[in-house]
C-alpha cells in the first residue's frame, strides 16, 4: 500500500499524497488485475483526507482514459520502458501536463515520489529529465493524437454488435468521461438548482465538475444519491406503487433499492455480498429511506413477488466512461460465466414471480450475449414470460433505443451532445395468468 501520510517534517506537502495513492491505484490496476471500485471499497485510501481520496480516484482515473495518448508522448523521450511504477508515474504526469497542469508542482511531486520509493529512487533523474521535456511539447502533441482505443477483446465485439462506426463513438464517449449524475428523493429542479446542476430528460441531476460528492449542498440531508441516468433507469421503468412488494435481487451498491424505497414501496434488497450491502445500508441512513436488506445468494432465493428487478453480475462493459480501469483490469476471460449465471438467474427470479407481475432485466453491459440475447432465449424457455413494451413509454426514452425483441438499448453515445449515458440493456418483463 502506498504511503498515504500527508505530512511531511510538520509540513503539509499537498499534491504527493494524492499523487502517490494514484500511482498505487494505477499499478496495481494493471498489474494485478484489480478494479478500483474494488481497491476503494476496501478501504485502501481510507487514511487519506476526503478531498486527497477524490484527488487520488480523479488523476489515476484521468490517466486510465489518456493512457494510450501518454504512452505515445512519452515514447519519443524514453529509450527503453522503465519498471511499471515509475512509468506510471510518468504517465499521470504527461497526463496532467499535457491537460493544463502547473509544470513546477507536478514534475516536483513526482521526483520526489520517485526518489523516495526503495527500488526506484536512483530513476528520479529520468522522471525529471522526461517529464520537462514532456511539459515543453507534450501539449501539442497531446492535441493532435487519435481517441484512444478499446483493447482488441473488447473492440472487435462491440464493432460487430453496433457497427464500426457506434463503436468509435463510444471510444469516443469513454475518452470524454463522464459528469456526476443524481437521483434525488423529492424536488428534481429544486436539487438541480442547490447543486448548480440540470434535470435531464428522465429525471436525474447532472452536474459538470461536481468536485467532492460529499460537499454537494443536500449530501448530508439526503436528498440525493450518486447514480448514472441510465442505471436509474430501470426502477423508473418498474413503476412500482406505493405499498408494492419489490425484491431487488444483486441490489449492490444500493441505487436501484433507494428509488423504489422513495416511490413508497415495499423493498426487499439482496445482494451476495455483505461488504457491498454496507454501502447500501450507509445511504439509506443519509437518506431516511428505509428496506428489508439481506446478504444471500439470488439463487437460494425462495418466496413470492409481484415485482422484482433484476440487476444481474455482468462484465459491466458499459461503465468504462465512468470506470476506465476495466479494460486494464480485465479480460473478457470471465464473461461467459458471466453469461451463463445470468441465465439461472432471470429463470429463478421468473418462479419468484406472482402470476400477472413485473419482472425488469437489467446489465450494465454493452454486449448483446448479455441483454437482447438472454432475453430472446429466456422467452424461447418460459412460455408465460411475455415483454410488456407499454412500460417503455415513459419520460426521456428515445423510441430509437427500443430494440427488435421489446427491450432498451443504451450506448455511451446516447446524448453526447449532453454527457452521455452508461451502457445498459433493460426489459420489462409480464407473467401472464
Amino acid at each position: 500500500m502506498a504511503d498515504n501520510s500527508t505530512h511531511e517534517a510538520g509540513k503539509p506537502q499537498s499534491g504527493i499524497p494524492a499523487r502517490r495513492s494514484a500511482i498505487w491505484l494505477l499499478d496495481q490496476i494493471q498489474d494485478d488485475g484489480r478494479l478500483m471500485a474494488e481497491l476503494i471499497g476496501a478501504g485502501q485510501l481510507d487514511r487519506l483526507d476526503a478531498p486527497d481520496r477524490a484527488r487520488a480516484q480523479r488523476l489515476a482515473t484521468d490517466t486510465l482514459r489518456g493512457l494510450e495518448r501518454a504512452d505515445r508522448v512519452l515514447k519519443k523521450h524514453l529509450n527503453k520502458v522503465p519498471p511499471l511504477t515509475v512509468l506510471n508515474a510518468l504517465r499521470l504526469g504527461t497526463v496532467e501536463l499535457c491537460n493544463g497542469g502547473a509544470a513546477h508542482g507536478v514534475v516536483n511531486d513526482l521526483v520526489q515520489i520517485i526518489s523516495r520509493h526503495k527500488r526506484y529512487g536512483h530513476l528520479k533523474g529520468l522522471v525529471n529529465a522526461v517529464l520537462r521535456k514532456v511539459a515543453d511539447t507534450g501539449p501539442e502533441q497531446w492535441a493532435a493524437l487519435r481517441v484512444p482505443r478499446l483493447p482488441k477483446w473488447l473492440r472487435g465485439p462491440l464493432a460487430e454488435a453496433w457497427g464500426n462506426e457506434a463503436m468509435l463513438a463510444m471510444e469516443a464517449a469513454h475518452f470524454a468521461g463522464a459528469p456526476l449524475d443524481l437521483s434525488v428523493k423529492g424536488d428534481a429542479e429544486a436539487v438541480a438548482k442547490a447543486v448548480g446542476g440540470t434535470v435531464l430528460p428522465t429525471g436525474s441531476v447532472r452536474v459538470a465538475d461536481a468536485g467532492q460528492v460529499s460537499a454537494l449542498a443536500g449530501f448530508d440531508a439526503g436528498d440525493w444519491w450518486v447514480q448514472d441516468a441510465a442505471a436509474a433507469i430501470p426502477a423508473r421503468l418498474l413503476q412500482a406503487q406505493a405499498g408494492t412488494r419489490v425484491l431487488d435481487l444483486c441490489a449492490a451498491p444500493g441505487g436501484k433499492t433507494l428509488q423504489l424505497a422513495a416511490a413508497g414501496a415495499e423493498v426487499t434488497a439482496v445482494d451476495i455480498s455483505e461488504s457491498r450491502l454496507g454501502r447500501l445500508r450507509e445511504n439509506l441512513t443519509r437518506t431516511g429511506l428505509t428496506a428489508t436488506v439481506q446478504a444471500g445468494d439470488v439463487l437460494d432465493l425462495q418466496g413470492s413477488w409481484p415485482a422484482i428487478l433484476l440487476d444481474a453480475p455482468c462484465s459491466a462493459t458499459g461503465t468504462i466512461r465512468r470506470h476506465p480501469d476495466l479494460p486494464y483490469a480485465k479480460d473478457g476471460s470471465e464473461f461467459g460465466g458471466l453469461i451463463d449465471l445470468q441465465s439461472q438467474m432471470i429463470d429463478h427470479a421468473w418462479g419468484l414471480l406472482d402470476a400477472g407481475g413485473r419482472m425488469v432485466y437489467c446489465t450494465c453491459s454493452l454486449l448483446p450475449d448479455e441483454g437482447e440475447v438472454q432475453i430472446i432465449e429466456a422467452l424461447e424457455r418460459h412460455g408465460d414470460m411475455a415483454v410488456d413494451r407499454a412500460a417503455l413509454d415513459v419520460a426521456g426514452i428515445d423510441t430509437g433505443w427500443i430494440t427488435e425483441e421489446g427491450g432498451l438499448r443504451l450506448r455511451p453515445d446516447h446524448w453526447a451532445d449532453i454527457g452521455g449515458m452508461d451502457g445498459f440493456y433493460i426489459a420489462v418483463l409480464r407473467k401472464e395468468r
